[in-house]
């Protein structure tokens, strides 16, 4: 039951009844509240200890409540925050409200401030819930639930916040379970598609990784019509460098998003979950479902206008924010009639203006789907774009770790190295010899890696990853391998997913003799299956031999396949697998049976016995010394 409640006299500071907020208030930048995960109403509903009853408001499973508050002011709204389940006696019920518009106008003042439901205690004041009471909050739409004798204010709140624990933790499980798994999709070969999958099954919605022209360069998940897939490539405007319109995106829409009209952008924080003044959202208080600050870290809140018919900060008429029954505009006070318009928000400002930083992120709503873009830290202009059908705590958290993984997998890779790598190439072109030019790129012994992936070809995203986990930006995907230029003497290591081959140590001089010999590493690989295959750079019986020497020999003895580089390839290659027709087809790419009418046809060519170990020999010799086939 509820506590032995006395009438208790207002406090000076306090307005009487109904009485309208200040003429110009000043709408904060945060709710003094503490990041409380939302709660369902059906959940408290379902609590046997408690036995509460709803006699009133409509039966939605989608309500959901922030907080417990007790009140006995007969105008509660310069109280409330929105999202709040109130409760009350009836201690500041007249004896003659029955017959007024007393409660029209006190469950008018709860809805517009954003109450998300009305808890009535039974006894010690009133035996009953008032009959006109309960036909308010059913016209009103506000959820009415009786609070038996037995039940006290403290235990109805102290559910609640029990249930806000178990929530936080389910939540912070899930983000932290997505978390791992999103981590985990970033070091596959094929990293930027597995996250996208990764992190459109963990929303289950869709998807999609936009370049800097707004082109769509991965997605996955879930299809989406038409006139999503445009209003998703239209918001990313709000957070592109460039605020060039995205391919597709219709030109009104792209138009008002810029301009801060449905979609709103925050820095350093989602405007969907992080701004309390956000258009474009459900509920004012899904800024505290993720545990994110009701505010951005800067202080800056992008809102849309709002009436007040339209609730606070929903910016859709006729919907109550934490609820989403039917919202009045609050009634005028009867001591400041016609002043009290609703509760105020700040004007809408131009995402683009330049007194303000560009927003991070943006989020807008197409009738049920909702949308939201991050735009990446690597600063180029790349944006993370989700459409989805329904809002979970902790959506946002795990979109932002999926955001922090994509900037890492498409930005520089270190500071300064795009300009060095723009001089490089100038002076290249310019004629600048190698050698010259390698001081630019890094210091130290040179190492070319060849790279092919397990599974499918490479995309420029995941050789611009793989080059990140070498630790290198210097990459060049040409067609099925990718080639990857290594400064400083660094070593590289076998990469999940990928094959590799690598050079040995040499100087700028010598990177072409470098691309061979990884290009003959990687074909040695993918035919032992080995996930990485070094080039023997150890002294051997070919030192002993003057190098000019060497090539002559060569250049004799491998005249006969002259003009045939197919030819030569195939018996250097047969050789180095000892003679495998199966591992030698593999390192080629073609069939066991091309290998041996090749190595049948060079048999010819040399007449020579190639099944005599001093012939391969020999052969072996004057393949690695000689440009057979030239």
């Amino acid at each position: 039951m509820p506590e032995s409640i006395t009438p208790e006299p207002p406090e000076p500071s306090e307005p009487p009844a109904f009485s309208a907020p200040p003429a110009s208030p000043v709408t904060p930048a945060a709710p003094a509240v503490p990041p409380t995960p939302p709660v369902p109403l059906q959940a408290l509903l379902a609590r046997e200890d408690l036995a509460l009853r709803q006699i009133a408001g409509p039966a939605d499973p989608s309500v959901v409540i922030h907080w417990a508050h007790t009140s006995e002011m007969a105008d509660p709204y310069p109280y409330l925050l929105g999202g709040e389940l109130l409760l009350t006696a009836g201690v500041h019920i007249p004896e003659a409200a029955g017959s007024g518009t007393y409660f029209d106008d006190y469950v008018a003042r709860i809805v517009a401030a954003g109450g998300a439901a009305l808890g009535f205690g039974v006894a010690p004041v009133h035996d009953t819930v008032p009959r006109a009471l309960v036909a308010a909050c059913e016209h009103y739409g506000l959820p009415l639930l009786e609070v038996p004798p037995q039940t006290t204010f403290s235990g109805v709140a102290r559910a609640v916040w029990q249930l806000m624990a178990q929530a936080r933790l389910a939540e912070l499980r899930r983000v932290t379970e997505a978390q791992q798994s999103l981590a985990s999709a970033a070091g596959r070969p094929d990293p930027v598609p597995s996250v996208l999958r990764r992190l459109a099954r963990h929303l289950s919605g869709h998807a999609v990784l936009y370049g800097p022209d707004g082109t769509v360069l991965a997605a996955a998940g879930r299809e989406t019509s038409d006139e999503i897939r445009a209003a998703l490539a239209g918001l990313t405007v709000v957070v592109r460098p460039t605020g060039a319109p995205a391919p597709g995106a219709p030109a009104d829409r792209t138009a008002a998003t810029a301009a801060g009209g449905h979609a709103a952008g925050t820095t350093g924080a989602d405007p969907a979950e992080g701004s309390p003044s956000t258009a474009g959202r459900s509920h004012p208080a899904e800024d505290l479902a993720d545990g994110a600050s009701a505010a951005p870290a800067t202080g800056r809140q992008i809102p849309a206008p709002a009436s007040p018919a339209a609730g606070p900060a929903t910016g859709r008429p006729g919907a109550n924010p934490a609820t989403g029954h039917r919202t009045p505009a609050p009634p005028p006070a009867p001591s400041a009639a016609g002043t009290a318009s609703g509760r105020p928000v700040s004007t809408p400002a131009a995402v683009s203006s330049p007194a303000r930083p560009l927003p991070t992120s943006a989020t807008d709503t197409v009738g049920s789907t909702h949308l939201a873009v991050y735009a990446l830290g690597s600063g180029e202009g790349f944006v993370l774009g989700v459409a989805t059908t329904r809002r979970e705590p902790g959506d946002h958290t795990i979109a932002s770790v999926a955001a922090v993984l994509l900037s890492l997998l498409t930005g520089e890779h270190h500071s300064g190295a795009g300009a060095a790598r723009s001089s490089a190439l100038v002076r290249l072109l310019l004629g600048t010899p190698p050698e010259q030019v390698a001081p630019l790129l890094g210091e130290g012994g040179w190492v070319v890696v060849h790279a092919r992936p397990e599974a499918q070809l490479p995309d420029a995203v995941a050789a611009s990853a793989l080059g990140a986990a070498l630790g290198s930006p210097l990459v060049d995907l040409a067609r099925d391998v990718v080639r990857v230029l290594l400064p400083g003497g660094r070593e590289p290591e076998p990469q999940p997913g990928w094959t590799l081959g690598v050079s040995a140590a040499v100087e700028p001089c010598e990177w072409l003799a470098a691309d061979v010999q990884a290009a003959r590493a990687l074909a040695r690989a993918r035919a032992t299956r080995t996930p990485l295959v070094r080039h023997g750079a150890r002294p051997g019986l070919t030192d002993l031999v003057p190098r000019a020497d060497a090539e002559a020999h060569a250049r004799t003895l491998l005249a006969p396949l002259a003009g045939q580089p197919a030819l030569a390839e195939t018996l250097r290659n047969w050789l180095s697998l000892h003679g495998s027709w199966d591992r030698t087809a593999v390192a080629l790419d073609v069939h066991r049976n091309t290998v041996r009418q090749r190595i049948a046809r060079c048999a010819a060519l040399l007449d020579a016995d190639l099944d005599d170990p001093d012939v391969r020999m020999e052969l072996w010799f004057a393949l690695r010394h000689g440009r057979a086939g030239e």
